[in-house]
C-alpha cells in the first residue's frame, strides 16, 4: 500500500488513461479505486530498445477499471470532450514517436485560433503527466482556412 501512495502522491491521484481523478480512500477492488499499471515502462522500454526490467521501469496510477479494461489491448488517451479538433491523431502513439526519435507530430485540425490554442495548452498538459520526462512543446500553423496543432519535442 505505501508504494501505492507514493505513486498516487506523485501522480497527483489522477489516472493516466482517463486523466480523472483517483479517491485515495476507495477500496483498491473498486473499479474507481487506486492501481498500480506498468504499461508505460514497456513503452519506454520498447521506445530506447530495451527489454522489460532493463532498468528504467515507471509506474503509473491508474483507475481498477482503466487497468483492467484494457487488459492486453493498448490503452487510448481519449481527447478532452470540450476540445472542437478535426481528425485528431491517436495521443499514444504520437507520443510514442516523439520519445523514440524527436521531431514534429501534427495532433490535430481546429476550424478556430482559439480553438487551436485551447487543443495545444490542453495537449502539452496532458502529455507533460503521460511522459514527465519528455520536453514537449506546441506549435499553431494557420492554413487553408484551418488551424493546425502540432507537438514538438
Amino acid at each position: 500500500m505505501a508504494r501505492l501512495s507514493e505513486i498516487g502522491e506523485r501522480d497527483g491521484w489522477r489516472c493516466w488513461i482517463c486523466d480523472e481523478a483517483v479517491d485515495p480512500d476507495r477500496s483498491v477492488n473498486d473499479d474507481r479505486g487506486p492501481s498500480v499499471d506498468e504499461r508505460m515502462s514497456d513503452r519506454r522500454a520498447k521506445a530506447k530498445g530495451k527489454k522489460k526490467g532493463d532498468g528504467g521501469l515507471v509506474e503509473r496510477l491508474a483507475h481498477r477499471g482503466c487497468n483492467t479494461g484494457k487488459g492486453k489491448v493498448e490503452a487510448v488517451v481519449p481527447w478532452a470532450e470540450h476540445l472542437f479538433v478535426v481528425d485528431p491523431s491517436p495521443i499514444i502513439p504520437s507520443v510514442d514517436r516523439l520519445v523514440k526519435k524527436g521531431g514534429r507530430e501534427v495532433m490535430a485540425r481546429c476550424p478556430t485560433q482559439d480553438d487551436a490554442e485551447q487543443a495545444a495548452a490542453w495537449l502539452v498538459d496532458r502529455v507533460s503527466r503521460l511522459e514527465p520526462d519528455l520536453d514537449v512543446t506546441s506549435d499553431i500553423d494557420a492554413g487553408g482556412g484551418q488551424f493546425l496543432v502540432a507537438l514538438r519535442a
